[in-house]
């Protein structure tokens, strides 16, 4: 998936704090200065506190050190770009755009799911639009029905953006309400359909079995689907979130995160952190409030933002 200059420019608008906090930190404690063994303990605390996680800020700082230690690089001028490859080089060349089913065999099914407060209403009124500008016809699914805000804030964004909703009623149960969107979503020839869930927490296990009820549900109405599982994830969260997102990845079958909020935090190391954790795919990260800030992931320019000046 192409990313633009406008995009290239909010991402890094997103990641100002980041750059500013984590990046002005690492440039000012490597850049001028010779590399030692107490230096780079000091970029590995750096690392850790950037949210890489604590195996991961090891592993740079072990790399970067067999480097010095061999005489390929002598000062932090000359690890700074090793840093930021290496970085990069956590994210394999994968596949991080959206899986969508063959139009002969009916609906793209995307399942939403993600803790209440990670932004995961939001995230879906930005990817329907992002799928509506695309040219798809989209369908929402108002399948947190534990919530009682949750079905009018998302069907105010179904209206907003011009797409239909399927709900059901409050405390009813969301398996039905998947099932009806299902069917409405096959009959109209909708080409995707994006499939709210509830909020929940680890804790709450009658409602993480209620998120795999759904999944059974959708892949016995639709053949082959869900086609994607998003867990959207608060970036300000930091480690918690890995803790979350493993919780979430045992509960379902997980295909992809969107990491929100980035532009709230100051420590972007998350993304790797997660990436570590999981082996999964950062597919989309929120880099603002409007309906048009989520922005596909890109290691590369995620990384150059993380560490812009």
């Amino acid at each position: 998936m192409a990313i633009f200059k406008g995009a290239i420019d909010r991402l890094r608008k997103g990641l100002s704090k980041t750059s500013a906090n984590t990046g002005g930190a690492i440039r000012h404690l490597l850049l001028g200065k010779p590399l030692s063994k107490e230096l780079l303990r000091d970029l590995e605390r750096a690392l850790i506190q950037a949210d890489v996680g604590v195996k991961t800020a090891i592993e740079l700082r072990k790399d970067i050190e067999a480097m010095w230690e061999r005489g390929e690089i002598s000062t932090g001028d000359e690890a700074w770009p090793m840093l930021k490859s290496q970085l990069v080089a956590y994210f394999p060349d994968e596949d991080r755009t959206l899986h969508f089913a063959e139009p002969k065999n009916g609906p793209t099914v995307i399942v939403v799911a993600g803790i209440n407060g990670a932004g995961k209403t939001t995230t879906i009124a930005k990817l329907c639009k992002r799928l509506h500008d695309d040219g798809h016809s989209v369908l929402l699914a108002a399948c947190d029905t534990f919530r009682a805000a949750a079905v009018e804030q998302l069907t105010v964004w179904a209206t907003r953006l011009g797409v239909d909703i399927v709900c059901g009623q409050q405390g009813g149960d969301p398996a039905a309400v998947a099932f009806d969107a299902c069917a409405a979503a096959r009959s109209r020839g909708t080409d995707v359909l994006i499939v709210d869930t509830a909020g929940r927490l680890h804790t709450q296990s009658h409602l993480m079995d209620q998120l795999s009820k759904i999944r059974r549900v959708v892949e016995k109405q639709l053949p082959g689907a869900p086609h994607e599982v998003l867990l959207v994830i608060d970036a300000t969260t930091g480690q918690n979130g890995v803790n979350q997102a493993k919780v979430f990845a045992e509960a379902t079958d997980v295909t992809g995160i969107v990491l929100t909020k980035i532009d709230g935090s100051a420590r972007g190391g998350i993304v790797i952190a997660i990436r570590e954790a999981l082996n999964l795919p950062v597919k989309f990260v929120g880099v603002g409030e409007t309906p048009d800030d989520l922005e596909p992931f890109e290691p590369e320019v995620f990384v150059d933002a993380m560490f812009a000046e």
